[in-house]
């Protein structure tokens, strides 16, 4: 079990991992290792774990940057530096200004070249803007928000959520051990260390650089197998553990913003009721199932759909013109761009990075995994 699970505070702002998600070609991450280890008593990893589950953060306000190269295709990053949303963080060096009061009370700004994404939760209200459109949307959380984050909103991903996901890993499968002290962002850090076990999985180690005061994540590195450099890195260039003023946390619409007042997150539409709306429980999705466990997992999906996607079934109605109409060409494109591979277990398409397989079979189902393809294939054979 993460030890960060029941500490929403820290999976919502304090970055430990991307993207998510999540980061490439970063000169001011490059600095970290640059700079000297400092001297720091000992401690142990069950002390580190310790540390991250009893620490007490109450404010903090800070810059982020974080760089991805999960080796995509070029054509998933050409789509991906197109998105208006935060899928663009998948590919690239990205900065982010993050800040936080309390566990309901934060607000991640995302900058880039084409402009600002703001995300901003203060009490019940979530807001998000895109200088890009100048378009925002605002949404009531339920009352237990606050416990209850993975149900608040499709946050972006940041160092702390990074390590919480990391650090649920953490069983048998994974050796946990310290790693050398660090500097990040001007202070001094700890290094938590987890190493999967399992050979089959494509993640060499992850690596969380921990405040040595405040025990947040600083740092969060994933190496994949056979690699030297980060394959995701999501660190802290600046930090400041006071509280931020309460104006950050207040979203003053711009001249002219076009406002999307949605339902309140959380709820469901008619016909559904005593549903649970809660990611992960078989009933939510009959047709998905797990093969294996820890970091050899493979996801297995039946979509219902045979083919890779290119051609709509017969009888289905063509997509609207627009925004409808050129996402759909652009996932058919991406779909006829992957590499057609065949065995005893079917045939179909592989999509694949540098720590992650994506096997779609001809015949309708979703295979996925931090694993080799080989692995995937293995599992498609058995499941057929």
């Amino acid at each position: 079990m993460s030890v960060l699970t029941s500490r929403p505070a820290l999976r919502w702002v304090v970055p430990a991992v991307a993207a998510v998600t999540v980061i490439g070609g970063g000169a001011a991450l490059g600095q970290f290792a640059a700079e000297a280890e400092p001297a720091l008593p000992p401690r142990s990893a069950a002390q580190l774990l310790v540390d991250l589950q009893t620490s007490r953060l109450e404010g903090l306000s800070g810059t982020v940057v974080q760089r991805a190269d999960l080796g995509l295709p070029p054509l998933v990053g050409k789509l991906a530096e197109r998105r208006d949303d935060l899928t663009a963080l998948v590919s690239g060096t990205h900065t982010m200004r993050v800040w936080y009061s309390g566990p309901d009370k934060a607000r991640i700004a995302f900058k880039d070249t084409l402009g600002e994404r703001d995300v901003i939760r203060n009490g019940p209200d979530l807001w998000v803007w895109n200088s890009r459109t100048n378009e925002a949307s605002h949404r009531t959380l339920p009352a237990d928000a606050a416990q209850r984050p993975e149900e608040a909103a499709d946050l972006p991903v940041t160092p702390a959520e990074a390590a919480d996901r990391a650090l649920a890993a953490i069983d048998p499968s994974t050796e946990v051990s310290v790693g050398r002290s660090a500097t990040v962002a001007g202070r001094d850090a700890y290094e938590l260390v987890l190493k999967p076990r399992a050979e089959a999985s494509l993640v060499d180690q992850v690596r969380i650089a921990l405040d040595a005061k405040e025990h947040v994540p600083l740092r969060f590195e994933l190496f994949a197998a056979g690699t030297d450099e980060p394959t995701v890195e999501v660190a802290f260039t600046q930090v400041d553990f006071s509280r931020p003023d309460a104006d950050q946390f207040t979203f003053n619409p711009p001249p002219g913003v076009k406002m999307d007042e949605g339902k309140p997150v959380g709820e469901r539409p008619e016909g559904l009721a005593g549903k649970t709306d809660r990611p992960g429980k078989a009933d939510d999705h009959p047709d998905v199932t797990t093969v294996g466990e820890g970091w050899a997992t493979v996801l297995v999906a039946r979509t219902g759909t045979p083919g890779t996607g290119t051609q709509r079934p017969a009888g289905e109605a063509a997509p609207e013109q627009g925004a409808a109409e050129q996402g759909a060409a652009e996932a058919a494109q991406l779909l006829g761009s992957l590499p057609k591979v065949s065995g005893d277990w079917g045939s179909g398409r592989l999509f694949s990075g540098k720590m992650f397989s994506v096997l779609l079979t001809d015949d309708g189902r979703v295979l996925a995994g931090l694993v080799a393809p080989e692995r995937l294939y293995e599992v498609a054979a058995a499941d057929r």
